[in-house]
């Protein structure tokens, strides 16, 4: 089947055509055309994207505990997570299920291998309009975190697996009145005491447990050709850390510090994009848009809310002075190559037609038309 999509502003990865066409054929990118063709749909000069992609979402959490103590139904929940991206311009999801958790209780334990089941099943049965793919978040200290990561992490739909260490006084929480800040709203009747004694015990699971579990886990990537990021690096000292376990990927570094150490090892910096919209962290850590100005940002996350990707990446072009197609390729290239996807983030022949259609209005890019394969799916 043949498609011509007209009159577009194209953004390669080089450069941007001002009134071009595009030829889809089976579902690739066939042709791309300076000028515009006699026919075909016309696009009326929107700018024409290829396919965002996100490396590291968990925006599947609020559609499985809508209200706190509501559990809802398992596959509706992924089929409107998905939705929700796909209008967000996402065509490509690693979704990131925590394996493990700190807490006691925890939507992400209850449902981890359940989600995993349904999004498998939505893609198998075509209920689902974007390409999902797993982010398994591993939490070094959770004492059950190789009984469950077994069985996962074998699946051919796993590209990327983090190491994740949440224990208070390190990290992103090396602030424990700052951690005692968050985790406070979640925990009923919480004082000076009872917080103490949740460090204490905290602290004791990541001496038991983080070290040995840490090996584990990137072994089991390694052998399996499994793409590998830290998170939350806070010094250069946890870059040298993420450097002898082969880690390509600096998920979220909370100083400039980290930043610059990741860079200099020719690690990948991958930042929140909600940081960028939002105009800083939501947890005192160093802005996103400082690191971008620095040179120092590869890949965007929409992390909890799917539309700021295609947000903050017009954000990177209108205030941090990044060409177009520079700040497109951190939601679309960059992070597709971070995990192995050869076959897109990028408007090229033989590439596949995974494409977003957008206007501007003000500072805020609109999301018109969403194409997954050549397939119209919003």
């Amino acid at each position: 089947m043949r498609q011509i999509l007209n009159h577009a502003r194209i953004v390669l990865a080089d450069r941007v055509i001002d009134n071009g066409a595009l030829e889809i054929e089976d579902g690739r990118i066939a042709a791309i055309h300076e000028q515009p063709l006699p026919d075909g749909e016309d696009l009326a000069g929107a700018l024409l994207l290829p396919g965002l992609v996100e490396i590291h979402t968990d925006n599947l959490e609020k559609h499985l505990m809508p209200r706190n103590g509501v559990l809802w139904p398992i596959l509706p929940a992924v089929i409107t997570h998905d939705a929700q991206c796909v209008a967000a311009g996402i065509t490509t999801v690693l979704d990131a299920l925590a394996v493990g958790d700190l807490e006691g209780e925890s939507v992400r334990l209850d449902t981890l291998h359940s989600a995993f089941a349904a999004i498998n099943q939505g893609m198998d049965e075509g209920a689902l309009r974007a390409e999902h793919f797993f982010h398994l978040r591993c939490e070094l200290a959770f004492p059950q975190l190789l009984d469950e990561l077994t069985p996962l992490i074998a699946h051919p739909a796993v590209k990327l697996v983090s190491v994740m260490d949440h224990t208070p006084g390190q990290r992103q929480y090396r602030d424990l009145e700052q951690y005692k800040k968050y985790y406070g709203k979640k925990k009923v009747g919480w004082n000076e005491e009872t917080f103490l004694a949740a460090v204490a015990e905290r602290k004791a699971k990541q001496a038991e447990f983080a070290g040995r579990h840490k090996q584990a886990v990137v072994e089991m990537a390694q052998a399996r050709g499994i793409a590998l990021a830290s998170h939350d690096d806070t010094d250069a000292a946890h870059i040298d850390e993420a450097l002898r376990d082969g880690v390509a990927i600096s998920e979220f570094p909370t100083t400039l510090e980290a930043a610059q150490a990741a860079r200099a090892h020719g690690l990948q910096t991958v930042m929140g994009a909600p940081n960028v919209v939002r105009g800083g962290s939501h947890s005192g850590n160093v802005a996103a848009l400082e690191l971008a100005r620095a040179g120092l940002l590869d890949i965007l996350s929409s992390d909890y809310v799917p539309a700021s990707l295609l947000h903050a990446a017009w954000l990177l072009h209108s205030q941090a002075s990044w060409s177009l197609p520079r700040a497109i390729a951190a939601v679309s290239l960059n992070p597709a190559r971070s995990v192995g996807l050869n076959d897109r983030g990028d408007i090229a022949v033989g590439q596949r037609a995974d494409l977003v259609a957008m206007t501007v209005r003000g500072d805020v890019p609109l999301v018109r038309q969403v194409w997954n394969g050549g397939r119209r799916v919003f």
